[in-house]
């Protein structure tokens, strides 16, 4: 923004609560959750769902545990008041979820309203208008708070008029003044306790007090104030249901929903990823899932988030973005090579502890969760370009390949393999990475190679085995020979008579190779040359013993390159 263009904004006035107490509390509790994604959320969409992928997600909402779900807005077009009656007459609605619908407070769509939801079991009927002094000068062209306070009572009086003509539906009211966010508080207050008035709720039959924020206007403190103030001044509090339905405008709407449930408020509404108006709304699946990531229960399932976003992404035609909370491609992915190191060792750590301690506490470093948990699964952890570091690509080696490398081999090939990367200019596969390991450190045979090898372990020397090889150097067949107390060992002794022995084994690692279709070994040698360069080589063979030999060439071979 040009600094010329600043003066045509106001800071947010502070709310004048000097002893508010919501900083010092802390969630314990999950609050009521509310889906609106098939109302606040449809109506933002470009092209909006049909009724058959409204009935789709719908049925998703109720697997995943939502209780109350706004459905739409009957009174608005045939499509939505359609979508509700074939919930209601085909007995889609589960037994223990309350549907919602959104209506204005004006007498012949709230009448509407009741023709849509008739015949349901319960069904929160959601009346709201604008209330703030903007709306009031410009959408109602400068109604005075009076009016606009006669509004929402006349509505609240038609729906209690109402009811009766519904006998067989237990009728909730939920109020909003719509652009709380940016209405004085002292009329907010009054017009939601006209509705109250009106209402007559009681602990037993409670109404809801929806406290939008519609606008974000402020910071999340703010808003947790303007929360505080009003459960402290509404009537009959233990009559209520304070609710939040938080919009993204400043990107603060999960922290704003956090300290307003800190704040007093007893109720949620949001939707899936947050789609909705302008920047969207509060995301329930991210405060969710902070919630379990502190292990506080919230009711909600979403133990297969991949499965959910599928569905989203298709009726919605919406995306998920990479970086996007939980949900996103990227979120559990390491580029960052120190990164990826502690994440491997803090999973590889995890499953060693935890096999004395099932209910060990969750702690990896840069995971808050446990990606398993949410239906992610850890080959996707740790992706590897020009950024990455020895770790991580070791990490990719192991888990996706079977490749256990020692650990002082990871500099070794991870230097190489993100050099790749970096002249690539791209993200290397799990494949290409593997593929890169053989190529470059794997059964390397040039310039030497084995051609033939026979190993003989009686010897007339105790304990010693003798070697015949046939190798080509640089081309060149011959034949050499040796004597050792091991493969390995009487192979280095026959490179030592042929003048080639420039160097000593200083390491030797050995296991099987997990998940391949061949029941392989890899086998893993450090050699030092005399000139005090260290470099390993690795062997992969059926026979322990030949990818003990190739993991001994291959370095004497690196050596060379």
């Amino acid at each position: 923004m040009k600094t010329a263009s600043i003066s045509k904004y106001r800071p947010f006035p502070p709310v004048q609560l000097p002893d508010r107490t919501w900083p010092d509390q802390t969630i314990t509790t999950a609050p009521i959750w509310c889906s609106v994604d098939l109302r606040d959320g449809n109506q933002a969409l470009p092209q909006p769902m049909s009724v058959e992928e409204k009935l789709e997600f719908f049925d998703v909402l109720c697997r995943v545990g939502f209780k109350q779900i706004e459905i739409g807005f009957p009174s608005a077009a045939d499509t939505e008041f359609n979508f509700c009656r074939r919930l209601i007459e085909e007995n889609r609605i589960p037994e223990d979820v309350t549907i919602q619908i959104l209506v204005q407070t004006r007498e012949h769509l709230i009448r509407r309203s009741f023709e849509a939801i008739a015949g349901a079991k319960k069904a929160i009927v959601h009346i709201y208008n604008s209330t703030s002094p903007l709306q009031r000068r410009v959408t109602f062209s400068d109604a005075t708070r009076e009016q606009i306070r006669d509004i929402a009572i006349e509505g609240a009086k038609l729906v209690k008029e109402l009811v009766p003509t519904i006998p067989n539906t237990e009728v909730i009211l939920q109020y909003s003044p719509e652009s709380f966010s940016d209405t004085e508080l002292d009329f907010a207050l009054e017009c939601c306790n006209g509705v109250i008035d009106v209402w007559q709720p009681t602990p037993e039959r409670k109404m809801i007090v929806n406290l939008p924020d519609t606008v974000q206007w402020a910071t999340p403190n703010i808003h947790a104030d303007m929360i505080e103030w009003m459960c402290r001044h509404l009537k009959s509090r233990e009559s209520l249901l304070v609710s939040l339905h938080t919009h993204n405008d400043r990107g603060t709407g999960t922290a704003a929903t956090e300290l307003g449930l800190m704040a007093g408020a007893d109720r949620v509404e949001g939707t899936l990823f947050g789609n909705g108006e302008r920047t969207g709304n509060l995301d329930i699946v991210n405060v969710a899932l902070n919630m379990n990531s502190h292990g506080i229960p919230t009711g909600l399932d979403f133990s297969d988030l991949t499965s959910l976003r599928q569905v989203y992404e298709k009726v919605t035609r919406m995306t998920v973005g990479e970086r996007h909370p939980y949900a996103g491609e990227l979120v559990f992915t390491a580029f960052s090579g120190s990164h990826q190191d502690a994440i491997k060792k803090g999973l590889d750590r995890r499953e060693k502890e935890t096999q004395g301690d099932p209910e060990l506490a969750w702690g990896v470093p840069y995971l808050t969760i446990d990606p398993q948990d949410i239906g992610r699964s850890y080959e996707a952890i740790i992706r590897i370009n020009s950024q990455s570091g020895k770790g991580g690509i070791a990490y990719i080696l192991d888990r996706e390949h079977g490749l256990d490398l020692p650990k002082t081999m990871h500099p070794q090939v991870g230097k190489r393999i993100y050099d790749l990367a970096d002249e690539l200019g791209r993200e290397l596969t799990a494949d290409e990475i593997r593929d890169a390991f053989y190529r470059l450190f794997a059964n390397v045979e040039l310039p030497l190679s084995v051609k033939d090898y026979e190993l003989v372990h009686h010897t007339t020397e105790r304990g010693q085995v003798a070697c015949s090889a046939t190798i080509e150097l640089y081309g060149e067949e011959r034949k050499i020979h040796g004597l050792g107390n091991g493969p390995i060992n009487a192979f280095v002794q026959a490179m030592q008579g042929a003048g080639m022995k420039d160097f000593k084994v200083t390491d030797y690692r050995s296991h099987a190779v997990r998940g391949g279709s061949d029941a392989n070994a890899a086998a893993y040698v450090q050699v030092q040359h005399d000139d005090g360069r260290i470099l390993w080589g690795c062997g992969i063979d059926p026979s322990i013993e030949m990818a003990g030999l190739k993991a001994l060439v291959t370095g004497w071979n690196l050596l060379r390159a």
